[in-house]
C-alpha cells in the first residue's frame, strides 16, 4: 500500500500528535507496549518449550538410542546373530548390546536404588563430553572400574576413587536362602548428562562387567538403536520388528516417553493459544486509540474531504497509522524477547536471588538448565499473526473515518 507525500504527512502527524493530543498519544504508546509484550511472551514461551523438547530428546535418545530391542524373559541368549540381523537394516545408523537392570548401591552406610548399565567401550567413550571429574580410561572389563551420575555422587557422597558396592538381589542360593551378592567397584568417573533421572540413578561399567555381576553368562538385556530418522524409526525398524515377532519386542523413543513428550506436546498448543489470545487483546488497544484519535480528528477529516480528500486517502492514512504502531510492537518484540532468551539463566538466577525459590529443580523439569531453541518458521508465524491482527483492528476506525461526511460534520461546527 504505496502512499503519497500528502499521505504520508498525514500519517506522521496523527504518529506524533501534539500537546492537546497527550492521552491519545499515551494510549497509542501502551497499545505498542502490550503488542511487545504479547510477541516476545509468544517467541520466549514457544523457544523455550522448543528447546525443553530438543534437548530432552538429545539427552535421552543420546544415552538410550532411538530405540531398543529386548527379548521376552529380559534376556537375549543368541544376541550376536540379532545384533548384526539389526545392524543390516536400511537406515539403521548403529546398534549396540546393552544390559540394564536395578540395583541397590552402597557407601558408608548410605543406600540408593542405581541402574547398573553394561555398555561396550564405543558407547562408554560417548559419556567422554558429559564429564565432571575423573577419566573413562579405566572402565575395562574386569578392572572393577565404574562411572557414576553427578546426583548419585551427591548423594551419596562419592568422589572419584571412593569405592561404591552394589548389590544384586539375585545372588547365591545356600541352605539358608538367598544370599545377596555384592560387589565393590572403584569409581572412575563421575559424569553429567543433563537429564536430573538419569544422572540420580546410573552406574555405567563395561558390558563384561555387568554380565558378571548380574550372573546373565554370555546374555545381553537388549540392542540399543539408532537410525537416520528419529521421526521415522517405526518404519525403519518394521522389518525387524516382524522377523523377531514372538521373540523380542522394538520399543522406539515415542513408546519409551510417551506421557512425556505428550505432555508437552499438548502443552506447547495450550501455550501457543493463550498467548494468542494475549496478543489479540494487546491489538485491541490499537482499535481503541485508533477510535479515539479518529473522534478527535473528525473536524479535521471533514476539511480534508472539503478539500479534495478522498475516502481511499483516508482510509489508507488510519489503517498505515494502526498498523505502523503494531509492526512496531512487534518488532520491539521480537527484540525483547531475544534479549530474554540471551540472558534466560541470568534472568532465572537474579529472580530466584529476589524472590528465595528455585524456579528450576531439576528433580521437576528433568533438566538442569533453562533450554531455548527459537525456530524460525515459528517466528515468522508470530510476526505474520500479530501483524494480521493489527492490519484487522484498523479497519473499523479507518472506514469510519473514510465515511465521514463533512456537509454533517461542519453544519454544527
Amino acid at each position: 500500500m504505496l502512499l503519497s507525500p500528502f499521505e504520508k504527512v498525514l500519517v506522521k502527524r496523527y504518529l506524533l500528535p501534539g500537546r492537546s493530543e497527550a492521552f491519545i498519544a499515551l494510549v497509542a504508546g501502551i497499545s505498542l507496549v502490550a503488542v511487545a509484550l504479547g510477541v516476545a511472551a509468544l517467541v520466549i514461551v514457544m523457544s523455550v518449550m522448543n528447546g525443553f523438547r530438543a534437548e530432552l530428546f538429545d539427552k535421552i535418545v543420546g544415552l538410550n538410542g532411538h530405540a531398543i530391542v529386548q527379548a521376552y524373559g529380559g534376556r537375549i541368549e543368541n544376541w550376536q546373530s540379532v545384533l548384526q540381523e539389526v545392524r543390516q537394516t536400511p537406515g539403521v545408523t548403529q546398534a549396540s548390546p546393552l544390559i540394564e537392570q536395578p540395583q541397590m548401591g552402597s557407601f558408608n552406610g548410605r543406600v540408593d536404588l542405581v541402574f547398573a548399565r553394561g555398555n561396550t567401550a564405543e558407547d562408554i567413550q560417548r559419556l567422554k563430553p558429559k564429564l565432571v571429574s575423573g577419566s573413562l580410561a579405566p572402565l575395562k572389563p574386569g578392572a572393577g572400574e565404574v562411572a557414576i551420575g553427578s546426583q548419585l555422587a551427591a548423594n551419596l557422597g562419592i568422589r572419584v576413587g571412593d569405592t561404591l558396592t552394589i548389590i544384586n538381589p539375585q545372588g547365591r542360593s545356600t541352605p539358608f536362602g538367598t544370599v545377596p551378592r555384592e560387589i565393590a567397584y572403584r569409581v572412575a568417573a563421575i559424569f553429567e548428562i543433563g537429564v536430573f533421572d538419569f544422572d540420580e540413578r546410573f552406574v555405567v561399567m563395561p558390558i563384561e562387567d555387568a554380565q558378571t555381576l548380574l550372573l546373565t553368562g554370555d546374555a545381553i538385556g537388549m540392542i540399543e538403536v539408532q537410525v537416520t530418522d528419529p521421526d521415522a524409526v517405526t518404519e525403519i525398524l518394521k522389518p525387524v520388528s516382524q522377523r523377531l515377532a514372538g521373540q523380542a519386542v522394538v520399543t522406539d523413543w515415542r513408546s519409551m516417553n510417551a506421557s512425556l513428550f505428550e505432555a508437552l506436546a499438548v502443552e506447547r498448543v495450550a501455550m501457543f493459544v493463550v498467548l494468542s489470545i494475549i496478543v489479540l487483546v494487546a491489538v485491541f488497544n490499537i482499535l481503541s486509540s485508533l477510535i479515539m484519535l479518529v473522534r478527535a480528528k473528525t473536524r479535521d477529516i471533514a476539511i480534508l474531504r472539503t478539500m479534495g480528500a478522498s475516502r481511499k486517502s483516508l482510509l489508507k492514512v488510519f489503517v498505515t497509522v494502526g498498523f505502523v504502531v503494531g509492526a512496531l510492537g512487534t518488532v520491539a518484540g521480537l527484540i525483547l524477547g531475544a534479549a530474554f532468551l540471551f540472558f534466560r539463566q541470568s534472568i532465572v538466577r537474579v529472580i530466584e536471588v529476589l524472590t528465595g525459590q528455585n524456579l528450576w529443580d531439576p528433580k521437576i523439569r528433568f533438566l538442569t538448565e533453562l533450554p531455548a531453541r527459537p525456530d524460525p518458521v515459528e517466528i515468522v508465524l508470530i510476526v505474520i499473526m500479530a501483524l494480521v491482527f493489527s492490519f484487522l483492528a484498523t479497519l473499523y476506525p479507518a472506514f469510519k473515518a473514510a465515511s465521514t461526511d463533512p456537509v454533517q460534520v461542519l453544519r454544527y461546527e
